[in-house]
Protein backbone atom coordinates (compact mmCIF):
# COMPACT_ATOMS: atom_id res chain seq x y z
CA UNK A 1 0.00 0.00 0.00
CA UNK A 2 1.21 3.67 -0.82
CA UNK A 3 0.84 5.28 2.72
CA UNK A 4 1.38 8.62 1.78
CA UNK A 5 -2.11 8.49 1.26
CA UNK A 6 -2.91 7.40 5.05
CA UNK A 7 -5.01 4.38 5.95
CA UNK A 8 -8.36 7.24 7.05
CA UNK A 9 -10.49 6.66 4.64
CA UNK A 10 -14.05 7.27 3.25
CA UNK A 11 -16.50 4.36 2.24
CA UNK A 12 -17.89 5.10 -1.40
CA UNK A 13 -20.37 2.94 -3.10
CA UNK A 14 -19.36 0.35 -5.73
CA UNK A 15 -20.12 1.98 -9.11
CA UNK A 16 -18.55 2.72 -12.70
CA UNK A 17 -17.98 6.86 -12.23
CA UNK A 18 -14.70 7.64 -13.57
CA UNK A 19 -13.26 4.37 -13.27
CA UNK A 20 -15.30 1.10 -14.89
CA UNK A 21 -12.01 0.62 -17.05
CA UNK A 22 -9.87 0.59 -14.30
CA UNK A 23 -12.08 -1.71 -12.55
CA UNK A 24 -12.20 -4.18 -15.07
CA UNK A 25 -8.71 -4.25 -15.47
CA UNK A 26 -7.98 -4.85 -11.61
CA UNK A 27 -10.43 -7.69 -11.75
CA UNK A 28 -8.73 -9.32 -14.69
CA UNK A 29 -5.45 -8.26 -12.57
CA UNK A 30 -7.12 -10.08 -9.35
CA UNK A 31 -8.06 -13.25 -11.40
CA UNK A 32 -10.44 -16.40 -10.80
CA UNK A 33 -13.14 -14.05 -11.26
CA UNK A 34 -13.34 -12.05 -8.59
CA UNK A 35 -15.34 -9.20 -8.03
CA UNK A 36 -14.77 -5.39 -6.86
CA UNK A 37 -17.42 -5.63 -3.98
CA UNK A 38 -16.52 -2.86 -1.33
CA UNK A 39 -14.22 0.53 -2.12
CA UNK A 40 -12.32 2.74 0.53
CA UNK A 41 -11.01 6.06 -0.80
CA UNK A 42 -7.91 7.15 1.35
CA UNK A 43 -7.20 9.87 2.79
CA UNK A 44 -4.46 11.80 3.07
CA UNK A 45 -2.36 12.12 0.05
CA UNK A 46 -2.05 14.79 -2.86
CA UNK A 47 -0.82 13.06 -5.63
CA UNK A 48 -2.73 10.16 -6.36
CA UNK A 49 -5.94 8.49 -5.76
CA UNK A 50 -5.99 5.67 -3.63
CA UNK A 51 -8.43 3.18 -3.28
CA UNK A 52 -8.73 0.36 -1.18
CA UNK A 53 -10.37 -2.74 -2.57
CA UNK A 54 -12.33 -5.77 -1.64
CA UNK A 55 -11.99 -8.67 -4.27
CA UNK A 56 -14.70 -11.04 -3.76
CA UNK A 57 -15.74 -14.32 -5.06
CA UNK A 58 -12.72 -16.26 -5.23
CA UNK A 59 -13.02 -17.52 -1.79
CA UNK A 60 -11.12 -15.90 0.78
CA UNK A 61 -11.69 -12.38 -0.15
CA UNK A 62 -8.64 -10.41 -0.74
CA UNK A 63 -7.51 -6.47 -0.14
CA UNK A 64 -6.15 -4.52 -2.79
CA UNK A 65 -4.55 -0.71 -3.00
CA UNK A 66 -4.79 0.74 -5.97
CA UNK A 67 -3.04 3.91 -7.07
CA UNK A 68 -3.91 6.18 -9.88
CA UNK A 69 -2.61 9.40 -10.63
CA UNK A 70 -5.36 11.84 -11.47
CA UNK A 71 -3.67 15.17 -11.89
CA UNK A 72 -2.57 16.65 -14.83
CA UNK A 73 0.65 16.95 -13.96
CA UNK A 74 1.03 13.41 -12.09
CA UNK A 75 -0.68 11.97 -15.15
CA UNK A 76 2.24 13.71 -17.35
CA UNK A 77 5.06 11.85 -15.57
CA UNK A 78 2.95 8.95 -14.53
CA UNK A 79 4.73 6.55 -16.99
CA UNK A 80 7.88 6.91 -15.24
CA UNK A 81 6.74 7.21 -11.54
CA UNK A 82 4.67 4.37 -11.95
CA UNK A 83 7.59 2.27 -13.95
CA UNK A 84 9.90 2.93 -11.55
CA UNK A 85 7.50 2.04 -8.74
CA UNK A 86 7.34 -1.42 -10.25
CA UNK A 87 10.66 -2.11 -10.38
CA UNK A 88 11.31 -1.08 -6.99
CA UNK A 89 8.60 -3.35 -5.51
CA UNK A 90 9.65 -6.38 -7.46
CA UNK A 91 13.55 -5.20 -6.70
CA UNK A 92 12.49 -5.17 -3.21
CA UNK A 93 10.42 -8.37 -3.18
CA UNK A 94 13.28 -10.08 -2.16
CA UNK A 95 14.87 -8.28 0.47
CA UNK A 96 13.93 -7.39 4.04
CA UNK A 97 12.58 -4.25 3.69
CA UNK A 98 9.00 -4.69 3.82
CA UNK A 99 7.57 -3.09 1.09
CA UNK A 100 3.78 -4.38 -0.99
CA UNK A 101 3.36 -7.19 -3.69
CA UNK A 102 2.56 -5.99 -7.22
CA UNK A 103 -0.42 -6.92 -8.56
CA UNK A 104 -0.01 -5.24 -11.75
CA UNK A 105 0.82 -1.59 -13.48
CA UNK A 106 -0.66 0.73 -16.36
CA UNK A 107 1.68 3.90 -15.98
CA UNK A 108 0.38 4.85 -19.96
CA UNK A 109 -3.42 4.18 -19.08
CA UNK A 110 -3.58 1.24 -21.90
CA UNK A 111 -6.45 -0.45 -20.01
CA UNK A 112 -7.43 1.65 -17.36
CA UNK A 113 -9.06 5.12 -17.40
CA UNK A 114 -6.26 6.58 -15.71
CA UNK A 115 -2.38 5.64 -15.04
CA UNK A 116 -2.53 3.19 -12.02
CA UNK A 117 -0.46 1.03 -10.50
CA UNK A 118 -2.19 -2.33 -7.76
CA UNK A 119 -0.63 -3.74 -4.60
CA UNK A 120 -1.00 -5.96 -1.94
CA UNK A 121 -2.74 -4.15 0.90
CA UNK A 122 -0.13 -4.37 4.20
CA UNK A 123 -0.87 -4.28 7.87
CA UNK A 124 -0.78 -1.63 9.81
CA UNK A 125 -1.03 2.64 9.59
CA UNK A 126 0.66 5.86 9.53
CA UNK A 127 1.14 6.93 12.92
CA UNK A 128 1.67 11.08 13.47
CA UNK A 129 0.84 11.72 16.67
CA UNK A 130 3.58 13.11 19.33
CA UNK A 131 2.98 10.02 21.77
CA UNK A 132 5.64 7.83 21.28
CA UNK A 133 7.38 9.76 18.44
CA UNK A 134 10.43 8.85 19.73
CA UNK A 135 10.55 5.30 19.92
CA UNK A 136 9.50 5.70 16.06
CA UNK A 137 11.90 7.66 15.20
CA UNK A 138 14.11 4.78 16.78
CA UNK A 139 12.91 2.67 14.32
CA UNK A 140 12.35 4.84 11.28
CA UNK A 141 16.45 4.86 11.42
CA UNK A 142 17.07 1.60 11.62
CA UNK A 143 14.80 1.22 8.74
CA UNK A 144 16.42 3.77 6.71
CA UNK A 145 19.88 2.08 7.34
CA UNK A 146 18.41 -1.39 6.16
CA UNK A 147 17.29 0.22 2.66
CA UNK A 148 20.43 1.78 2.21
CA UNK A 149 22.20 -1.17 2.64
CA UNK A 150 19.87 -3.08 -0.30
CA UNK A 151 22.79 -4.14 -3.04
CA UNK A 152 21.12 -2.81 -6.59
CA UNK A 153 23.00 -4.06 -9.79
CA UNK A 154 25.06 -1.68 -11.46
CA UNK A 155 21.94 -2.33 -14.58
CA UNK A 156 19.41 -2.21 -12.45
CA UNK A 157 19.84 1.06 -10.48
CA UNK A 158 17.22 3.42 -10.29
CA UNK A 159 18.05 6.83 -11.98
CA UNK A 160 20.32 9.14 -10.18
CA UNK A 161 18.86 11.71 -6.98
CA UNK A 162 17.33 15.03 -8.44
CA UNK A 163 17.31 18.35 -6.08
CA UNK A 164 13.86 19.52 -4.82
CA UNK A 165 15.56 22.84 -4.39
CA UNK A 166 17.49 25.36 -6.15
CA UNK A 167 18.90 28.76 -5.20
CA UNK A 168 16.68 31.07 -7.37
CA UNK A 169 13.13 29.28 -6.62
CA UNK A 170 13.71 29.27 -2.27
CA UNK A 171 10.99 31.62 -1.39
CA UNK A 172 11.32 32.61 2.08
CA UNK A 173 8.00 33.58 4.51
CA UNK A 174 6.45 36.46 3.52
CA UNK A 175 6.31 37.33 7.50
CA UNK A 176 9.46 35.94 8.38
CA UNK A 177 11.59 37.90 10.84
CA UNK A 178 15.24 36.07 10.15
CA UNK A 179 15.97 37.03 6.53
CA UNK A 180 19.45 36.67 7.27
CA UNK A 181 18.91 32.88 8.67
CA UNK A 182 17.31 32.88 5.21
CA UNK A 183 19.83 33.60 2.99
CA UNK A 184 22.47 32.51 5.09
CA UNK A 185 20.35 29.00 3.77
CA UNK A 186 20.77 29.73 0.25
CA UNK A 187 24.14 30.85 0.16
CA UNK A 188 25.14 27.22 1.08
CA UNK A 189 23.64 25.17 -1.89
CA UNK A 190 24.75 27.85 -4.13
CA UNK A 191 28.14 25.67 -3.94
CA UNK A 192 28.64 22.50 -5.77
CA UNK A 193 27.23 19.45 -4.61
CA UNK A 194 29.44 17.78 -2.15
CA UNK A 195 31.55 14.23 -3.21
CA UNK A 196 29.63 11.22 -1.93
CA UNK A 197 29.43 7.46 -1.86
CA UNK A 198 26.22 7.13 -3.49
CA UNK A 199 23.57 4.05 -2.25
CA UNK A 200 20.05 2.78 -2.86
CA UNK A 201 17.71 5.18 -1.60
CA UNK A 202 14.11 5.79 -0.75
CA UNK A 203 13.83 9.16 -1.52
CA UNK A 204 10.81 10.29 0.24
CA UNK A 205 11.18 8.67 3.00
CA UNK A 206 9.19 9.98 6.18
CA UNK A 207 6.90 9.10 8.78
CA UNK A 208 3.78 9.09 6.21
CA UNK A 209 5.37 6.55 4.34
CA UNK A 210 5.71 4.12 7.21
CA UNK A 211 3.55 1.90 8.67
CA UNK A 212 3.48 0.87 12.26
CA UNK A 213 1.87 -1.49 14.38
CA UNK A 214 1.74 -2.17 17.92
CA UNK A 215 2.97 0.12 20.93
CA UNK A 216 5.88 0.31 23.14
CA UNK A 217 7.82 -3.03 23.47
CA UNK A 218 5.43 -4.53 20.79
CA UNK A 219 5.65 -0.97 18.34
CA UNK A 220 7.40 -1.96 15.17
CA UNK A 221 7.20 -1.39 11.17
CA UNK A 222 5.07 -3.18 8.78
CA UNK A 223 5.54 -1.29 5.59
CA UNK A 224 6.92 1.65 4.02
CA UNK A 225 6.16 2.76 0.95
CA UNK A 226 5.31 5.34 -2.15
CA UNK A 227 8.32 4.37 -4.22
CA UNK A 228 7.88 6.58 -6.58
CA UNK A 229 11.06 9.04 -6.06
CA UNK A 230 13.65 5.99 -5.46
CA UNK A 231 17.18 7.06 -6.35
CA UNK A 232 20.62 6.57 -6.22
CA UNK A 233 22.71 9.09 -4.65
CA UNK A 234 23.93 10.17 -0.91
CA UNK A 235 22.41 8.70 2.35
CA UNK A 236 22.64 12.00 3.83
CA UNK A 237 19.83 13.04 1.67
CA UNK A 238 17.28 10.15 2.52
CA UNK A 239 17.95 11.39 6.50
CA UNK A 240 18.12 15.06 5.47
CA UNK A 241 14.40 14.66 4.20
CA UNK A 242 13.42 12.18 7.37
CA UNK A 243 14.34 14.68 9.61
CA UNK A 244 12.87 17.77 8.25
CA UNK A 245 9.79 16.04 8.40
CA UNK A 246 10.13 15.14 11.74
CA UNK A 247 11.29 18.72 13.01
CA UNK A 248 8.03 19.85 11.40
CA UNK A 249 5.88 17.33 12.84
CA UNK A 250 7.75 17.26 16.30
CA UNK A 251 10.29 19.93 16.26
CA UNK A 252 13.39 20.60 15.60
CA UNK A 253 15.34 19.09 18.61
CA UNK A 254 13.66 15.62 17.11
CA UNK A 255 14.88 16.84 13.42
CA UNK A 256 17.80 17.12 15.01
CA UNK A 257 18.34 13.64 16.50
CA UNK A 258 17.67 11.22 13.59
CA UNK A 259 20.98 11.60 11.98
CA UNK A 260 22.75 10.38 15.38
CA UNK A 261 19.81 7.41 15.64
CA UNK A 262 21.12 6.86 12.10
CA UNK A 263 24.70 6.45 12.91
CA UNK A 264 24.10 4.62 16.07
CA UNK A 265 22.33 2.05 13.97
CA UNK A 266 24.95 1.14 11.75
CA UNK A 267 24.86 3.57 9.35
CA UNK A 268 27.33 5.80 7.46
CA UNK A 269 27.06 9.73 6.40
CA UNK A 270 29.48 12.38 5.56
CA UNK A 271 32.10 12.42 7.91
CA UNK A 272 32.80 16.40 6.39
CA UNK A 273 30.10 18.74 8.81
CA UNK A 274 29.74 21.56 5.96
CA UNK A 275 29.08 18.47 3.41
CA UNK A 276 26.23 16.70 5.96
CA UNK A 277 25.12 20.40 6.31
CA UNK A 278 24.12 21.04 2.41
CA UNK A 279 22.36 17.96 2.39
CA UNK A 280 20.59 18.84 5.34
CA UNK A 281 19.70 22.67 4.38
CA UNK A 282 18.69 21.70 0.49
CA UNK A 283 16.24 19.16 1.37
CA UNK A 284 15.01 21.50 4.66
CA UNK A 285 14.39 24.49 1.87
CA UNK A 286 12.82 22.49 -0.32
CA UNK A 287 9.60 22.89 2.09
CA UNK A 288 10.34 26.51 2.24
CA UNK A 289 8.00 28.83 2.46
CA UNK A 290 5.12 26.82 4.64
CA UNK A 291 5.49 23.55 4.47
CA UNK A 292 1.54 23.39 2.81
CA UNK A 293 2.97 20.07 1.18
CA UNK A 294 3.59 17.78 3.60
CA UNK A 295 0.94 19.53 5.82
CA UNK A 296 -2.37 19.38 4.29
CA UNK A 297 -2.27 15.63 4.38
CA UNK A 298 -1.11 14.93 7.52
CA UNK A 299 -3.66 17.95 8.87
CA UNK A 300 -5.94 15.41 7.07
CA UNK A 301 -4.49 12.63 9.47
CA UNK A 302 -5.48 14.38 12.33
CA UNK A 303 -2.46 16.77 12.94
CA UNK A 304 -5.01 19.50 12.90
CA UNK A 305 -1.83 21.49 14.98
CA UNK A 306 0.18 22.20 11.79
CA UNK A 307 -0.85 25.56 10.93
CA UNK A 308 1.35 27.42 8.62
CA UNK A 309 2.63 29.97 11.50
CA UNK A 310 3.92 26.81 13.56
CA UNK A 311 5.09 24.76 10.32
CA UNK A 312 7.15 27.94 9.56
CA UNK A 313 8.36 28.43 13.03
CA UNK A 314 9.77 25.03 13.02
CA UNK A 315 11.54 24.98 9.91
CA UNK A 316 12.88 28.00 11.19
CA UNK A 317 14.14 26.70 14.57
CA UNK A 318 15.63 23.88 12.91
CA UNK A 319 17.26 25.92 9.95
CA UNK A 320 18.97 27.74 13.53
CA UNK A 321 19.71 24.31 15.20
CA UNK A 322 21.83 22.85 11.99
CA UNK A 323 23.83 26.07 11.72
CA UNK A 324 24.81 25.78 15.54
CA UNK A 325 25.88 22.34 14.92
CA UNK A 326 27.25 22.06 11.35
CA UNK A 327 27.90 25.41 10.12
Amino acid sequence: MVADEGMAGTRTDVDDRGWSDTRAWVEERAGGGGRVDAVERLRGGWTSEMRRLRISGTGEPQWLVLRSFVKPFFVQHAKGLLTREADILRLLSETAVPVAALRGVDATAAYCDHPSLLMSLLPGSVQLGEEEAGLRAELLARQLVGIHQVRVPPGARPRVYQTWASPDRVRPPEATERQDLWQRAVDIIRRDPPDYRPCFLHRDFHPGNVLFTGQGARLKITGVVDWVETSWGPADLDVAHCSTALALLHGAQEGMRLADRYLASGGTLSEDPAAHLYWRVLDALAFAPDAEKVAVPWRELGREDLTPVLLTRRLEDYLEQLFRRFG
